[in-house]
């Protein structure tokens, strides 16, 4: 019998290797994949391995006599043959079983599978935070350079390639600056969709003013729409000792801000009607554009999907705003859609709110704590199982 190994990149090649040394007659003994080292070592080759046989022993006189002769094939002839085409469909089934199980269902390879094993594994993890593609290849391209940097020197774990990858997006954001300063003009108007949180969000930024600033502050809602809105505000006026006042039309508003004029800041908690409506927005825009010394910040929920930020942001736009609340950061585990928002439309942020305390769940938006509610407070663990899958499933 002759054994022999044949390798290739696919198992049709390696097949057509088979056919044209050993013939049609061979079986396939045993097969599998396995990772060529390439380039120093640092990236690797898929291939396939295969080990071929065939009998080389005298044939017997009748299977002779039948070759000389094919226009009489014997049954024996048959029989043999018909079980050495068997055994190869099986081997052959066996192997296509293989391939299918371990290869991961994409039409296409993603150019992260050339990636080391490590560096694979940081990206499913960034990509299970909520991280863009754009943002993604930013970071990956930057990880890339600092593991070739570092091979020879020592292999980078999976926490030096986080604290690389945390240090690269605070790095991005500073270098945009794409953090805002606490407002400091004397009119600070909070608008955004219903639901996100802009009354709280309002107290929580008078209460630190009075309490940690010692600044007179004073409430003016526009939100009169819904009766919860204002007694919400009011509740909170009355427990800060602060004076509000109710604005239904422009003359309303117009008539508070003249009254709260001395004060060193005016807070002013708009209605969150639905976003979508332009009418909406223009009216508010009449409302506050009185040559007012005003900061607007839109406030927006972390738990929102990136798309609908980016729907809400637009529809607001023609307010000019100056910076950017997020609420509701303790409500979801997937903080990438507010970095790849904030990197997209280079808008800075003010505050994160994570609670409903006042004025506690509130903090100043510096880049350490924007990465670090993004990456969960923790460091990565680092996991390889099914990177490669993970990776072209994204």
């Amino acid at each position: 019998m002759k054994v022999m190994k044949f390798t290739g990149s696919t198992m049709q090649e390696v097949m057509m290797q088979i056919r044209s040394e050993l013939g049609p007659d061979a079986v396939i003994l045993h097969s599998k994949s396995v990772q060529t080292p390439m380039y120093f070592g640092l990236f690797r080759k898929k291939t396939i391995e295969v080990i071929a046989a065939i009998d080389q022993e005298e044939k017997p006189a009748r299977i002779m006599e039948a070759e000389k002769k094919p226009e009489e094939p014997s049954r024996f002839i048959k029989s043999e043959e018909s079980a050495t085409a068997k055994q190869i469909l099986r081997e052959l089934h066996q192997v296509t079983g293989l391939l299918k199980e371990n290869t991961p269902k994409s039409e296409s390879p993603s150019k992260y599978d050339l990636y080391p094993e490590e560096l694979r594994s940081m990206f499913c993890h960034l990509h299970n935070l909520g991280l863009n593609t754009v943002v993604l290849d930013d970071i990956m391209e930057s990880l890339l350079k600092e593991w070739k940097r570092q091979f020879a020197i020592r292999e980078l774990t999976a926490a030096d390639l986080e604290r690389l990858a945390r240090k690269h997006l605070k790095d991005r954001l500073e270098a945009a600056d794409l953090t805002a300063d606490e407002p400091t003009r004397k009119f600070i108007a909070v608008m955004g969709p219903t639901g996100v949180g802009k009354t709280t969000t309002i107290a929580k930024i008078a209460a630190d003013y009075m309490l940690k600033k010692r600044r007179r502050v004073a409430f003016i809602t526009t939100d009169t729409y819904r009766i919860a809105a204002i007694e919400q505000l009011r509740t909170y006026a009355q427990i800060l000792g602060v004076p509000m006042e109710i604005a239904y039309n422009l003359e309303d508003f117009i008539q508070a801000a003249e009254r709260f004029a001395h004060y060193d800041h005016v807070f002013i908690d708009t209605a969150g009607r639905n976003f979508r409506n332009p009418v909406y927005v223009e009216e508010l825009k009449k409302m506050l554009d009185n040559n007012l010394n005003l900061e607007t910040y839109l406030v927006l929920a972390a738990t929102a999907k990136e798309e609908d930020m980016t729907k809400i942001y637009e529809q607001f736009e023609m307010m000019a705003v100056d910076g950017l609340i997020f609420t509701k950061t303790d409500e979801t585990e997937n903080l990438g859609g507010m970095i790849n928002f904030i990197m997209n439309h280079s808008i800075p942020v003010a505050y994160l709110a994570d609670g409903q305390d006042v004025p506690d769940d509130l903090q100043i938006a510096v880049p350490e704590i924007i990465i670090n509610k993004v990456f969960g407070g923790k460091e990565y663990a680092g996991s390889s199982r099914s990177a490669s899958k993970q990776i072209r499933r994204a």
